[in-house]
């Protein structure tokens, strides 16, 4: 599905991004081996209802990298406000997919009146709990692969494992072809942040009052069940959406469940205003 992408300069930085529709603003989120285009089904499907914003993170897509050599959450934080202050987006719906889950979440910890609700899809616990010997294996073996293999060949390996064994040839094409368009210097920003997030503490830090929800695909091997449910373990009343037949890009494998799951919590989530 082809799209056309903006852009905007915003405080000597570029930001790039997918925007249809018109009225509340629902902004996505992508993960760490993805960007703006992968969301392209949700902004066709979910413009209908609201206006749809889907960024590339910085050092993705035309996005300027951060400035700094390992970027941590408020970073990205303050990336996304600019952002959606530029773009006069004053409260949204925020959803994060993996890697963006950690950036929807420290935003919405730090700026909860601009939250309408928050989706946190396959979600990412980050690697600040793990012992540091785990952390250092994990990071590196996704630089190692981007070293060793380069762009392309990182995305012929890792690509095919964001869905389930029943996804479509289109589908594992799509995620691969997305995949080969990252740049190394973004991704290794992205990377390094995943080491040091710890979304459990973020997800604790929110107030009661916001209304989120976790999303995920049955059969994710990225984010596995198990481990997303313990996250989530930390917000007991939080709902939790499992989505049949999916992997870790569940919006993308099975996007008709996920726009449903997401057009129902909107409705439920407060009116632009209210409060």
């Amino acid at each position: 599905m082809n799209m056309d992408v903006r852009r905007i300069q915003v405080e000597g930085s570029t930001f790039t991004f997918l925007e249809k529709g018109g009225g509340p603003g629902l902004v996505l989120l992508h993960g760490v081996g993805s960007g703006a285009r992968s969301w392209a089904g949700q902004v066709e499907t979910l413009s209908r209802h609201c206006r749809v914003i889907a960024w590339d993170t910085p050092g993705y897509g035309g996005s300027t990298p951060l400035p700094m050599d390992a970027p941590g959450p408020d970073d990205y934080s303050d990336a996304l406000l600019r952002l959606v202050d530029a773009l006069g987006i004053d409260r949204m719906h925020l959803v994060g997919h993996s890697l963006g889950t950690i950036q929807a979440l420290r935003f919405a910890v730090r700026h909860p009146d601009r939250i309408l609700g928050l989706t946190l899809a396959s979600l990412s616990g980050g690697h600040a709990r793990l012992p540091e010997g785990e952390r250092n294996r994990l990071r590196e073996a996704r630089l190692s692969d981007l070293a060793v293999l380069g762009v392309a060949g990182m995305a012929q390996k890792r690509g095919p494992r964001l869905l389930s064994g029943t996804a479509t040839d289109a589908q594992r094409q799509s995620v691969i072809d997305t995949m080969s368009l990252l740049r190394p210097e973004g991704f290794t920003q992205a990377v390094k942040l995943l080491t040091v997030a710890d979304t459990r503490a973020d997800l604790a830090r929110l107030p009661s009052w916001m209304p989120v929800q976790v999303v995920y695909g049955e059969h994710d091997v990225v984010t596995p069940p198990a481990s997303i449910l313990e996250v989530a373990s930390e917000r007991p009343d939080i709902p939790v959406q499992v989505i049949a037949s999916a992997g870790h890009a569940c919006y993308i494998e099975q996007p008709a469940a996920f726009d449903a799951i997401m057009l129902a919590f909107m409705r439920l989530a407060p009116t632009p205003g209210a409060g």
